[in-house]
């Protein structure tokens, strides 16, 4: 099996391009191919079968989707209140903005593990991780509210997200006046982190950095 990371790399991110723009059923080692701009046979000398490659492309994501360690650095130099969460969230809207491609793909793969139950454990084990990792960073941190506060975000930020990167205009239209995507993530905040007076949500266990 071929081990050269670098092209590994360029195959993975043909292929998050691929998924986001062609969805599950277009991913192909041909179109792997043709997206990386390298010979035919080149994506099945890296990756074992279409679940390796799916497998690969949710540890990439994981990595290339993360947030930067010096943004989060400069952000936990601030008080530890709901101000904080909504920056931590507004860091996470940004990325997802400028990685659409990347975002759309997370999206795919939710879909493609409904029929793959393979991927489906393997990606729910993923995702969950990240969900964990909010949890422990939400309460490491000293954030308003718990874990369950921390899930709750994360289902309101998931769905914006979702609006946002795939039909934006249905909630520009729905909502003439109110700033989409920005003034909405306020409010979700707003709504979900309670303020340092609210005494928490009674769960002070656990915001989320991939949605």
């Amino acid at each position: 099996m071929a081990r050269n990371t670098e092209r590994r790399a360029a195959l993975v991110d043909a292929a998050v391009a691929v998924l986001a723009r062609e969805g599950a059923r277009g991913l192909t080692f041909r179109a792997v191919d043709a997206e990386a701009a390298v010979p035919v046979g080149t994506a099945s000398n890296y990756f074992s079968d279409r679940d390796d490659l799916l497998n690969q492309v949710d540890t990439h994501l994981h990595r290339r989707l993360a947030p930067d360690p010096a943004v989060l650095a400069g952000l936990l130099a601030a008080p530890r209140d709901r101000a904080l969460v909504l920056e931590f969230m507004r860091d996470l809207l940004g990325r997802a903005t400028r990685d659409r491609t990347g975002y759309l793909a997370l999206f795919e793969m939710r879909l493609e593990a409904t029929r793959r139950p393979t991927l489906r454990a393997s990606y729910t084990a993923s995702v969950r991780g990240d969900l964990e990792q909010a949890m422990e960073f939400h309460r490491d941190a000293g954030l308003p509210g718990g874990d369950r506060t921390v899930a709750v975000l994360y289902l309101a930020v998931l769905g914006l997200l979702l609006e946002h990167l795939t039909l934006p205009g249905v909630l520009a239209d729905a909502l003439p006046g109110v700033a989409v995507p920005d003034g909405l993530l306020e409010t979700i905040v707003t709504t979900i982190v309670p303020d340092d007076d609210d005494g928490g949500d009674g769960d002070r266990e656990g915001a989320g950095n991939r949605a």
